[in-house]
């Protein structure tokens, strides 16, 4: 992979100087750095910091398994492929393939990892890693949490592609798996 960063781009690190544990939640905490920039600039930065995430993309017979649920933060309904919180300890790969259990009673035979990103660097700590799952093994029983309302449905990539980015598909990380799905793809 290339590198983009040169030594000249050193001088656009900043550091801590000093943290502290401002909102602490189920879901995550929120964080005050006092940070230094190579200048002498100083400021105060807010981050929330949570477990990272996984996304599986679950490819069947040239479509995708989606998932549809309530969104508390939009106050919608959203369409998505399925996902959620890694426990601790717990590799990317195990919570993929749990998750995907999970929300839609299907296992996958085989799951190949598409990538990683920050959902917003300037705002959390955390990282999404996405996954293809293919061969999915149906079970027939899903097994979600306590506060998971989650119905299933399978749409083409056709759909789902014309869907990313409207009312019904506001999720934004969703259309960065996409993404990774199709530069996978696009590669291979």
């Amino acid at each position: 992979m290339k590198n983009y960063f040169t030594e000249d781009d050193e001088k656009l690190k900043w550091k801590t100087l000093s943290e502290k544990e401002i909102l602490k939640t189920v879901v995550f905490d929120v964080m005050a750095y006092e940070n230094i920039s190579s200048t002498g600039v100083k400021g105060d930065y807010y981050v929330m910091k949570a477990p990272d995430w996984v996304i599986t993309i679950p490819e069947k017979d040239g479509k995708f398994l989606m998932v549809k649920q309530w969104r508390h933060g939009e106050k919608a309904l959203s369409v998505e492929f399925p996902g959620g919180v890694i426990d601790a300890g717990e590799e990317p790969e195990v919570a993929a393939a749990r998750e995907l259990l999970e929300e839609t009673g299907c296992k996958a035979g085989r799951l190949t990892k598409l990538g990683k990103v920050n959902p917003n660097p300037a705002l959390f700590s955390n990282h999404v890693h996405v996954f293809l799952a293919e061969d999915l093994i149906p079970t027939g029983k899903q097994n979600l949490d306590e506060d998971e309302m989650i119905n299933c449905m399978e749409l083409s990539k056709e759909e789902v592609m014309e869907g990313m980015g409207t009312e019904g598909f506001p999720h934004g990380l969703m259309a960065m798996a996409m993404c990774l799905y199709l530069k996978n793809k696009a590669l291979a």
